[in-house]
């Protein structure tokens, strides 16, 4: 049984931080390219962060970078994601996502984490 589970949301002040972890089972986590997307009300889901299947390589949205840095622990079978500096328009259900990198119709998403920044 495939699952991606996310933790690590909740609610922070503006300028704060919180690390999403992103468990993965039920695949082979080291053949799959790990991303982090968001989704605001009102807003389309939204790509955040991606990293490739052995890490060596991550992509931003330009609105993340230099904000939010994502890594992958392959060991653990989980991907991260490390938000600094947030800000209230972070606010959104953040979902983590898993590709595979050669059988691409091998595509999971989580259930998402509610990151609320507010005062």
């Amino acid at each position: 049984q495939v699952q991606l589970v996310e933790s690590g949301g909740g609610l922070v002040q503006p300028g704060g931080s919180l690390r999403l972890s992103c468990a993965a089972s039920g695949f082979t986590f080291s053949s799959y390219a790990m991303s982090w997307y968001r989704q605001a009300p009102g807003k389309e889901r939204e790509l955040v962060a991606a990293i490739t299947s052995a890490g060596g390589s991550t992509n931003y949205a330009d609105s993340m970078k230099g904000r939010f840095t994502i890594s992958r622990d392959n060991a653990k079978n989980t991907v991260y994601l490390q938000m600094n500096s947030l800000k209230p328009e972070d606010t959104a259900a953040y979902y983590c996502n898993a590709v595979h990198d050669i059988l691409v119709y091998r595509n999971y998403w989580g259930q998402g984490t509610q990151v609320t920044v507010s005062s």
